[in-house]
């Protein structure tokens, strides 16, 4: 299909990166311990892995060697982002779409599935659902239709902005929609989005086109391989890739990543912001090919393999995982999850305890709400994040890594973070995630080294639970 594009519409970089014949080649090997162990130093240094090195890991398959992998991504987990866990909320604007996905309760062809596009006033009660929860960070999600349009996007943007409830606000809006050329992702940043996100899916060539039908517009490899590269040249720092588990291979579709972000890394001098990695689940209306489903002891691996060959790039968790895995998991690198996520079109105000498939792209696994997740991430050890301060100070794309690689982001977002938390607290919390959410912010500021940060730190804590006084970031 890449012919059929016409190339003055693609990136300055646009070129099919995925070699299958060498990534199939690299998925053929053992490794030995000595390997795996200079491999796993490289990656506690902080460096990205290439390809081959990742093929390292994949292949390091004995009991005491995922163990290896797991430890060291546990440790790099501390080392990078420390013990925050950033939180965000979807929200789905509309379903429509041209697609015949075969995989996705939203393809054309389902009879199934009920259409709708929020309109202005239906975002707004959404919005306004999520922000008295305590959200701050969403992400919009859109079918893959021409009446979502970069014109639409952006508005639907702007209104979330616009939206204020009490002391709730919605400070970070991403974008999960479909590739656009230049324009259309200059206008859409315009907007003031935070991170553009498109999953290849799958980036096995064959696969691609059996599950993504020829004639339809997901069916361009290219053109949605090269999407991100686009946005970054349009001025879209922050872009996030993803791959759906369960399509292919999952070691190939984990090297297929890591091509994607070294691509990106060496051609914009920064990688992806961040990188998604769901598992296919069950959906109105789709019949699952179960060949190449992950399971639990995989999906470990594969989310440690991407923590140790990506360093710097935010690992996200979502819902469609089941609570008990979450927690799990949450150890080997992850840095972002969703948490009380509903996902049918209106479900923030119109759903009831159980999912309504019909009107949701896939089941979720973990529909529990924002305030029972927050309590067991602090139960864990882990402070609840909802900080956006850099995209607020131009800490993105390649400044993001330059704050990142020293070591002094830890040191901006720890207080961030508990700024951030303290205002749930304050605002939303129930009275036990209260609880366990004061001892929490006792506790990290004990570990906070003395000085004119820390006191600053205390002051403007002080003033969140004194005062109206919000939003107060370094």
């Amino acid at each position: 299909m890449a012919s059929a594009i016409d190339r003055t519409h693609l990136s300055t970089s646009a070129e099919d990166f995925v070699d299958e014949p060498r990534i199939l080649g690299l998925l053929d090997r053992s490794v030995e311990a000595s390997e795996l162990c200079d491999v796993i130093a490289r990656s506690m240094a902080k460096e990205p892995l290439a390809l081959e090195e990742t093929a390292v890991l994949l292949a390091a398959d004995r009991p005491e060697q995922v163990e290896a992998i797991f430890d060291a991504a546990r440790q790099l987990k501390r080392d990078v982002y420390g013990n925050r866990i950033v939180l965000f909320a979807p929200l789905y604007i509309g379903n429509d779409c041209t697609n015949d996905c075969a995989y996705c309760a939203f393809r054309r062809t389902n009879k199934d599935v009920t259409r709708r596009t929020l309109d202005k006033a239906e975002i707004r009660a959404q919005v306004e659902a999520l922000q008295n929860k305590g959200h701050k960070r969403l992400i919009l999600v859109f079918g893959e239709h021409p009446r979502y349009s970069p014109e639409f996007i952006a508005d639907c943007v702007r209104e979330v902005y616009q939206v204020r409830t009490g002391r709730g606000e919605i400070r970070r809006v991403n974008i999960n929609a479909a590739p656009m050329d230049h324009a259309g992702y200059a206008a859409v940043k315009q907007a003031g989005i935070g991170t553009y996100q498109i999953f290849q899916e799958t980036y096995h060539h064959e696969t691609f086109a059996r599950v993504h039908p020829a004639g339809t517009y997901k069916s361009r490899y290219l053109w949605r391989l090269d999407g991100l590269a686009r946005a970054m040249e349009a001025g879209c720092d922050d872009v996030g890739i993803g791959a759906l588990f369960g399509l292919y291979d999952w070691r190939f579709e984990v090297l297929g990543l890591v091509a994607h972000a070294l691509h990106l890394q060496k051609h914009y001098n920064v990688g992806p912001h961040t990188i998604s990695f769901p598992r296919l689940r069950p959906a109105c209306g789709v019949k699952l090919d179960e060949e190449h489903l992950v399971g639990d002891a995989d999906f470990k691996r594969l989310v440690a393999i991407l923590r140790l060959s990506v360093p710097y790039t935010g690992l996200i968790l979502t819902a469609r995982e089941p609570a008990a895995l979450r927690r799990e998991v949450m150890a080997f690198g992850v840095s972002q999850i969703d948490a009380g996520s509903r996902i049918e079109l209106g479900g923030y105000t119109e759903a009831g305890d159980t999912q309504q498939m019909d009107r949701e792209q896939f089941e979720l696994g973990d529909i529990r709400s924002l305030d029972d997740v927050i309590r067991e991430l602090l139960a864990d050890g882990y402070i609840p994040s909802f900080c956006t301060a850099c995209y607020r100070l131009g800490r993105t794309g390649e400044h993001f890594m330059e704050f990142a690689i020293p070591g002094f982001i830890q040191n901006m977002c720890t207080p961030n973070a508990l700024s951030t938390l303290t205002e749930y607290l304050v605002d939303y919390a129930s009275p036990e995630t209260r609880a366990a959410g004061d001892r929490l912010v006792r506790d990290e500021l004990a570990r906070l080294p003395e000085g004119t940060r820390k006191q600053e730190l205390i002051a403007r804590l002080r003033r969140i639970r004194q005062t109206d006084a919000r939003d107060l970031y370094f």
